[in-house]
């Protein structure tokens, strides 16, 4: 290539660059969005596009502020709108008031977003906002039993991502030639996500989960191991321990890792030996007797 010649996009980039077009003309037949702004990489990015199209006036970030989302990450949530000039609400969500929610069956998830989208819309008309969307992407679609997808839709929620086509990879790298900071943010599921199915979720329970998750990545911090991805599972009155497969072999051998986990209110401790994965809970519902 001459010096000074433009580089010619490639494939991948073609296609990204289509599907941004796509989601700047979607967002644009939207007119104004509130969007339900959990503080992860997906919906960080559609905030961010659509006070890119839209301006940040027509756009709102909701993050609702329930029992079941970490305090620290309502307030990076926070931050990042701040940085983005849109406004940001923190509407409170009752999921606990639902009995499906509670009852922790395998769609807990319709009754989580169905809550939501409950106090969304009508905090959308009270502040003249045309539609509400969550951060659904392509890949979300066809992930298989997905009920809190289904109780959005049902309440008329706008999935602009998933409209452009976007995947989950695209997301971050748009994110990431964008500068945001959440393009490689792993992913934070509820604090619910880690309570075993047939487990009533309470309070209680997800306090002690968080308190747990909190400790123990300080104490790995303090050990100089650096993890991403962390997860203390509530599967009774037994944590299982999640992390990076590379510091498994660390917490098998480090009794101090699992007292601080102890000391949150958990009677046993263990750690799964393979390591961190999405979506591990479901594993369980094969096996129901681990956490009876």
């Amino acid at each position: 290539m001459a010096r000074g010649a433009a580089r010619a996009p490639s494939s991948g980039e073609e296609s990204l660059d289509a599907r941004l077009s796509a989601l700047a003309d979607r967002l644009r037949e939207l007119d104004s969005l509130l969007v339900a702004f959990s503080g992860g990489a997906d919906s960080a990015f559609l905030l961010a596009a659509a006070v890119r199209v839209l301006v940040a006036e027509n756009v709102v970030a909701a993050t609702a502020d329930s029992d079941s989302l970490p305090r620290s990450e309502l307030d990076k949530a926070r931050e990042f709108a701040a940085s983005l000039g849109v406004r940001h609400v923190t509407p409170h969500t009752d999921e606990m008031q639902r009995a499906g929610y509670r009852a922790n069956a395998g769609n807990r998830c319709y009754f989580c977003k169905a809550e939501l989208i409950d106090v969304l819309r009508p905090l959308a008309n009270e502040l003249g906002i045309a539609h509400v969307a969550t951060g659904t992407n392509a890949d979300d679609a066809v992930a298989g039993f997905r009920p809190g997808i289904r109780a959005a839709a049902e309440r008329g929620a706008v999935t602009p991502l998933r409209d452009a086509e976007l995947t989950k990879e695209q997301v971050r790298a748009a994110s990431r030639r964008w500068g945001l900071p959440t393009w490689d943010k792993p992913a934070a599921a509820c604090l619910s996500s880690r309570i075993a199915y047939g487990i009533e979720v309470s309070p209680h329970r997800l306090s002690r989960v968080e308190r747990a998750e909190t400790a123990l990545r300080s104490w790995l911090a303090s050990a100089g191991v650096a993890v991403r991805d962390l997860r203390v599972r509530d599967v009774g009155d037994r944590a299982r321990i999640e992390v990076d497969a590379d510091a498994v072999p660390v917490l098998m051998r480090s009794p101090g890792a699992h007292d601080v986990v102890r000391d949150a209110g958990f009677v046993e401790v263990e750690v799964d030996p393979h390591g961190f994965r999405s979506g591990s809970m479901n594993e369980l519902l094969a096996q129901p007797e681990r956490f009876r």
